[in-house]
């Protein structure tokens, strides 16, 4: 007999437009389309639920148990799915699956993509094209990994790029790439966090490095990537504005437990990061750019930053200010020296 929950991913396949679908239970199943929860008129075996579970967790090389229960991988068409089992959760366990959204190919498939218009697709381009160091910031399902990827797609394919990710969701297609994975330990392997990643990745000769996200002590790594030659490195992190972003990743050293000075800490900062992307969603639910942020250094204990553009009625708008790295980004990215008049 078909399995209910693989059954509904596949009907659901065809339709534009969502997001995300989540299982709350066999009664209560929901699908995201531009940002607003539908619910469905189906029904799903309970039965159903734990075998589509183990199925996952064994293309995943996961364990999915009363000792691991919780499972985060990947769909084979990409999505990635997360699934939390009783107790942990009432009545059954809850599958969210955020959808792997084949459409989006690169900013040239479509100019209008993440509210954006053809010149700022050309300062993206430029921003990769010269090595920028850049952070996507963002909230819940504002679709940082979709933006990572569209900017992944304006690499040389020259580079040596070395990912890190808790589930694979990037995009590559280079020849010159390794893919690392993090792992929770279980009874068969020692496991690696994503730090243990991040430091094994400085011995692999990268040109880049591309954290999927940051969430812990990696970004201390990270960072310190950034500052030793390896521009062009990208991350994501959860927060909604560019100066929040700023200080998560002051709290993330602190929760790491790194017993280092904070003017240290923002001397990393300051020094690794060129640009902040902060995504958002507009009131219909689509996903934009709301502003670039460039960090400029440091002035006593402080982060100097500017804002690059800002979002206005609707529109991605230039703030007058020319970025610091001006030059760079003509000279090695290919920006018009007017971009900014």
């Amino acid at each position: 007999m078909e399995n209910s929950v693989w059954k509904l991913i596949e009907d659901l396949a065809s339709k534009q437009g969502i997001s995300e679908i989540v299982i709350n239970d066999p009664k209560r199943v929901f699908v995201e389309r531009q940002g607003q929860f539908i619910q469905l008129n189906v029904q799903i075996s309970k039965n159903d639920i734990y075998d589509f579970a183990k199925e996952v967790a064994q293309f995943n090389k996961k364990e999915f148990d009363a000792g691991s229960p919780i499972l985060d991988g990947s769909l084979p068409d990409g999505s990635r799915v997360n699934v939390i089992s009783e107790p942990y959760c009432q009545g059954s366990p809850a599958i969210t699956i955020r959808r792997y959204l084949k459409s989006i190919k690169s900013f040239d498939d479509d100019t209008s993509i993440f509210g954006l218009n053809a010149k700022w697709i050309q300062f993206f381009k430029a921003m990769v094209g010269s090595r920028c160091n850049v952070i996507v910031s963002g909230g819940t399902g504002v679709g940082k990994t979709t933006f990572i990827n569209l900017l992944l797609k304006e690499m040389s394919p020259a580079d040596r790029v070395i990912t890190i990710e808790d589930t694979k969701e990037l995009s590559l297609n280079f020849p010159n790439v390794v893919r690392l994975e993090v792992f929770a330990p279980s009874k068969d392997q020692k496991g690696l966090s994503a730090r243990e990643l991040v430091k094994n990745t400085l011995r692999m000769r990268p040109d880049r490095i591309i954290v999927g996200e940051v969430r812990g002590g990696e970004l201390f790594d990270l960072l310190q990537a950034m500052n030793t030659g390896h521009d062009g490195s990208m991350s994501s992190i959860h927060a909604n504005s560019p100066g929040e972003c700023l200080s998560r990743m002051e709290n993330l050293f602190l929760m790491a437990g790194f017993e280092v000075p904070f003017q240290v800490v923002r001397k990393q900062m300051a020094q690794g990061i060129d640009f902040i992307v902060q995504l958002g969603r507009d009131r219909e639910g689509k996903r934009e750019v709301n502003q670039i942020m460039e960090i400029t250094g440091m002035e006593g204990a402080n982060i100097l930053s500017q804002q690059i553009a800002v979002r206005e009625d609707g529109e991605l708008t230039p703030t007058g200010v020319t970025p610091a790295l001006r030059d760079r980004l003509h000279h090695d990215g290919g920006l018009a020296k007017d971009f900014f008049n």
